[in-house]
């Protein structure tokens, strides 16, 4: 054991878990924490919330389950970074007390009633084509809900934070947050870095005070240092610097080892996500911002299909009791069977094709877009349906893809695939055959810690700048080259058949929407 050899801690609050982790300096994860946690609870349909001391105690308990497993002393830990879920929002009294229970990122509820803008605004935004745009971002924000539907819960709201902001306060004391967690509907200047501008409409467009949201520090940076409280729940050292990172996906992208837009950054999660990163500011869709980068003064160019893998964690609920039935038999994991089910099945599932816009969109998809499966027939089994639905997903980033490097004119030449979906060898391979270009896995599954790991590192002067740091921090992984009668199949069904289908479909969603008022 080497006592001079400096290690971080990387703390991740995803949406399943909770997990506390310590890297070394050659980016390899020396131990681990994982603590399951209830993704949230629903007291009406739609309605998605956690308790914020529900994640504290669950990080607490993540960290001290980790201490046992280190084999040097926590003094070698010289620093730690803290990465979340996006768009989970929090209202604290002035007391630091939480007033309500957190807003989850997948909560469905809309303020539909809405107080009026200032007239001149309105006009300017039915002028640009953007009043549809704008009452999208009213209805979705958090804050609008629950100043109309719990006025008094927000009259008593000293700050509003995002979760990395409540769990900085938690470990520092003070009301600080990173600049690349500003994911949600929010005051903030996606160009600029930092809350918007007094005279910007976002102001008016929510009931959010400027003294309400915490300062902002870049990536990289110190938040300030732990606490004696928080060390006492924690068992982290106190006094040990806590540096600012990314959001969870930021940081993916940064574990994945993406600093460039000629790197893609494919993210198999509960949302399915295709990142580059640029140093300029590119909307992949109009007016969509990019988000910010794990780095400072850089943007994570990002297409979303929403809920992406749910469906596969749906299909797996509804259709796969068989399966786990017998990884519990076999001692294996479930993975290895669904795996084996995808295996079953020829490349694009004998012509069943599926959409996967499970979530309608306000601009790609519309917001009248629903989930497709086209071309079934009686050979079809649910090996079909299963292996149809990883092919949409990876369709629907395809095309997230082209859109970014059409805009940000860069073809990307890698192409690196984290998250939960990237662990099965045939998802990555079938992502290669439809992309068309080699899929890499990172050396490590915990990426969006790595990614954290990586701001302490450069935060505390461990490494002199990014490109040093993934240099030693990042390594290859396993690669999966696109197989040639495969790859020209699926260029076919994308561009003859996946391409066209919500053009043809988008009259009936709308239809449906018309018929039935779903989606809203």
């Amino acid at each position: 054991m080497n006592q001079n050899k400096p290690y971080v801690l990387a703390i991740d609050n995803g949406t399943q878990s909770v997990r506390a982790l310590v890297f070394d300096l050659e980016g390899q994860l020396v131990a681990k924490s994982k603590v399951d946690i209830d993704p949230y609870f629903s007291t009406e349909p739609g309605w998605a919330e956690q308790e914020p001391d529900y994640y504290w105690a669950m990080l607490c308990q993540s960290c001290r389950e980790l201490w046992p497993q280190l084999d040097f002393p926590k003094s070698q830990i010289k620093a730690v970074a803290l990465t979340t879920l996006r768009a989970t929002m929090v209202n604290i009294d002035s007391e630091g007390k939480p007033l309500r229970p957190a807003f989850v990122w997948l909560d469905q509820r809309e303020q539909d009633e809405l107080d009026a803008m200032n007239p001149a605004w309105e006009l300017l935004f039915a002028l640009a084509g953007e009043k549809q745009a704008v009452q999208y971002f009213r209805t979705q924000a958090e804050a609008n809900w629950i100043a109309h539907q719990q006025p008094e819960i927000w009259k008593q709201t000293h700050k509003y934070l995002l979760l990395s902001g409540f769990h900085t306060h938690k470990l520092t004391g003070e009301f600080v947050d990173s600049v690349s967690s500003q994911v949600g509907y929010l005051p903030f200047d996606f160009k600029r870095h930092d809350w918007c501008r007094r005279r910007d409409w976002k102001w008016q467009a929510l009931p959010i005070r400027p003294d309400m949201l915490p300062r902002l520090i870049p990536s990289g940076s110190e938040l300030g240092k732990i606490t004696e409280q928080a060390s006492l729940q924690t068992g982290i050292p106190a006094g040990l610097p806590l540096i600012s990172a990314g959001a969870d996906k930021a940081c993916e992208v940064l574990g994945s080892g993406c600093l460039t837009p000629e790197t893609g950054s494919l993210s198999y999660g509960t949302t399915a996500t295709y990142n580059t990163t640029n140093s300029k500011y590119v909307e992949a869709i109009r007016h969509i911002p990019p988000y910010p980068a794990a780095m400072p003064n850089t943007y994570n160019t990002e297409v979303i299909v929403q809920r992406g893998y749910w469906m596969v964690s749906w299909f797996k609920k509804e259709f796969g009791l068989r399966e786990e039935q017998l990884a519990t038999e076999k001692g294996i994991e479930t993975e290895v069977l669904f795996d084996d089910l995808l295996r079953q099945v020829p490349a694009g599932c004998m012509g069943l094709m599926v959409q996967p816009y499970w979530n309608p969109g306000i601009r790609t998809p519309g917001p009248e877009a629903k989930g497709a499966m086209i071309g079934f027939g009686d050979i079809h089994t649910r090996a079909h349906i299963y292996r149809a639905i990883i092919e949409g997903i990876a369709y629907a980033l395809r095309e997230g893809r082209e859109l970014s490097e059409k805009k940000s004119g860069v073809k990307i030449t890698s192409l690196k695939v984290s998250g939960g979906g990237s662990q099965s060898d045939e998802a990555m391979q079938i992502t290669a055959d439809i992309f068309g270009i080699t899929a890499e896995r990172p050396h490590t599954f915990e990426t969006s810690g790595l990614g954290a790991a990586i701001n302490a590192a450069v935060g505390v002067g461990l490494y002199p700048d990014y490109e040093a740091a993934l240099d030693q921090m990042v390594h290859e992984g396993d690669k999966f080259m696109p197989i040639a009668k495969n790859q020209h199949l699926y260029d076919q069904l994308y561009q003859k058949v996946y391409r066209k289908m919500y053009g043809n479909l988008s009259p009936l969603y709308k239809a449906i929407r018309r018929i039935t008022g779903y989606p809203k």
